[in-house]
């Protein structure tokens, strides 16, 4: 109960003093004082950029899961694209008899407003209805002052289901752009198992000194570069330009890399899982 009531305290003093709610979040999370004038880690930087580069028009653009797409095919890139298969204003829109058996839904204004469809006879409609128009209703920029969500106009997205041949959800691989250059990549695998592993590297697949990653170099169980690997790296090159930090997330299916989507608060700028991360990643960020 008091959880809720500070979360919605913080959510309530976003839109009023965001300073002041970006700080208390950091604190909660990392039991100190967020550095807004002299930020040196990862964590604090990506603050500072919420309020010193994060309203600008193209990161509106580039932060709406639809609009997106303008900016990757402006630099060239429109063929990582995902298949689109409509975009509505409301649920009600949706034609559910027009999509094929397989498909993903998302609200385009925010993170984890997704829902995979992999059997549509037995999707049960009224209840995706209900939860899109919850999402929509959102204001997901207040949630941890997030300020390239604020001025996104609100859509429904309906994609291509993304599989590989097995049935399950392809690797993920997601660049850290710093100034315009990948400078690390983190690789997700095994997600549909439930039981997820990360591995960080280094654009010549060097395993990089994190946590998660010094653990399975001991166990062995560092995974090849993949024969993509290279592609993604170009097209992370050319989405990266514009910016002092982006991250940009691709999947990769039997050689085909696939567009995810632009990031430039990865978990809010509050992640506690990687200490080591935090400094290395930190020292890469140029403000």
């Amino acid at each position: 109960m008091i959880k809720h009531t500070v979360k919605s305290a913080l959510k309530f003093s976003a839109n009023i003093s965001p300073e002041f709610s970006a700080k208390a979040h950091y604190y909660i999370k990392f039991k100190k004082k967020l550095n807004l004038r002299n930020p040196t880690n990862f964590n604090e930087k990506i603050q500072w950029l919420k309020f010193n580069e994060y309203k600008g028009d193209i990161y509106t653009l580039c932060a709406d899961k639809y609009k997106v797409r303008e900016y990757i095919i402006s630099k060239g890139c429109g063929e990582i694209l995902n298949e689109l298969y409509g975009v509505y204003d409301n649920p009600q829109a949706i034609d559910y008899d027009a999509l094929p058996e397989k498909f993903a839904l998302k609200c385009n204004h925010g993170a984890g407003y997704n829902i995979i469809c992999e059997n549509k006879s037995s999707l049960d409609i009224e209840k995706t209805n209900k939860k899109l128009n919850e999402w929509l209703k959102q204001d997901f920029s207040s949630h941890f002052v997030e300020p390239q969500y604020k001025k996104i106009e609100r859509k429904i997205l309906c994609e291509k289901f993304i599989e590989n041949e097995l049935g399950g959800f392809p690797d993920d691989y997601k660049f850290y752009c710093f100034n315009g250059k990948p400078y690390a990549v983190m690789v997700c695998i095994g997600r549909e198992k439930g039981t997820p592993k990360f591995y960080y590297f280094d654009m010549d697949w060097n395993p990089l000194p994190f946590e998660d990653t010094i653990e399975l170099i001991n166990d062995n169980q560092l995974p090849e570069m993949p024969e993509g690997f290279h592609k993604m790296k170009e097209y992370a090159f050319k989405l990266a330009t514009d910016f002092k930090f982006v991250r940009a997330d691709f999947y990769l299916l039997n050689g085909q890399v696939i567009f995810g989507e632009l990031t430039f608060t990865p978990s809010a700028g509050l992640d506690v899982t990687l200490q080591e991360a935090d400094v290395i990643l930190g020292g890469q960020l140029k403000l």
